[in-house]
C-alpha cells in the first residue's frame, strides 16, 4: 500500500465485507479468516465433471466450468455477493476475482485459456447500478492471470426481470435470445473464459455461450464465483 493509502486507511479503516472488522494492510474485501472460511467447491479440480460443468452438457459447448464457493441466501458468502451487486462495492468482484485466478491456476483450470468474457448486464442494469458486477469479477481474473478482458464481445438485448424466484424451465424460456454477439473479431480461435456472479441452473450462462458459440473456432469455459446447491 502507498503512503496515501496508509493515510486513507486511518482515517476511514477498511472493513471486511463478511464480519466487519478491519482489514490488514495485504487484505482486501474480506479477511483471512473470513477467506479460509468461504465454503469452496473444489469444482475446479475436476473442470470437465462436476455440478456447474453438468449444467452444460447437451445445452452450450463449454469445456470446463467452475465456481468458487457454494452459494446461500442469507449466509456469509451471501452479504458479499449483495454488497457487489447492490451496494455499490466493485472492488469486491475484482478481489475475489483475483482470489479464484489464483486457485484455478493453481488447480491447472486457466491452462490454455486465451481471454476472459464477462456475462453482460443489460442497459437498464447497467444504468441502475453503474457497473457490471461480473466484469468487476473478470477484471481479477484477467490481471492475477494475465489475460485480457473483452467486455463489448457480447451484449444483453433483452431482459425480463430477475430470475430468483423462476423455476429451471422458466429461467431457461427468460433469457432465451437474450444475448447478440457484437464483435467476434477477438475471439475468433481462442479460448475464453466467461465469467459470470452466480450460477443456479446456468440458464443466463447458456444463453450466453450459445451467443459466443457462433465465432469460429472459439472454445468456450466458465468460472462463477458462488453456486447455488
Amino acid at each position: 500500500m502507498t503512503l496515501w493509502s496508509d493515510v486513507l486507511d486511518f482515517v476511514s479503516p477498511r472493513r471486511c465485507a463478511v464480519c466487519g472488522g478491519r482489514l490488514a494492510p495485504t487484505e482486501h474485501a474480506l479477511c483471512s479468516v473470513c477467506c479460509l472460511r468461504l465454503p469452496r467447491t473444489g469444482f475446479c479440480l475436476s473442470p470437465a465433471d462436476n455440478p456447474v460443468a453438468k449444467l452444460f452438457w447437451g445445452q452450450a459447448p463449454v469445456e470446463r466450468a467452475t465456481a468458487l464457493f457454494y452459494y446461500e441466501a442469507h449466509s456469509e458468502t451471501s452479504r458479499l455477493v449483495y454488497s457487489l451487486k447492490y451496494r455499490g462495492r466493485p472492488d469486491i468482484g475484482v478481489a475475489l476475482g483475483r482470489l479464484a485466478a489464483g486457485e484455478m491456476l493453481a488447480a491447472g483450470f486457466l491452462a490454455g485459456v486465451d481471454v476472459v468474457v464477462p456475462v453482460p448486464l443489460a442497459k437498464r442494469r447497467m444504468r441502475e447500478r453503474g457497473y457490471n458486477q461480473s466484469e468487476a469479477i473478470a477484471d481479477g481474473i484477467g490481471s492475477a492471470a494475465g489475460l485480457p478482458v473483452e467486455a463489448r464481445a457480447v451484449a444483453r438485448t433483452v431482459y425480463h426481470g430477475s430470475q430468483t424466484s423462476l423455476g429451471r424451465w422458466q429461467r431457461l424460456g427468460n433469457v432465451d435470445g437474450a444475448f447478440c454477439l457484437k464483435d467476434g473479431s477477438r475471439l475468433r480461435g481462442r479460448h475464453v473464459l466467461l465469467v459470470d456472479d452466480i450460477v443456479t441452473t446456468g440458464a443466463t450462462a447458456i444463453a450466453c455461450a450459445s451467443a459466443l458459440a457462433s465465432v469460429p473456432g472459439i472454445r468456450l469455459s466458465f468460472a462463477a464465483l458462488g453456486f447455488t446447491r
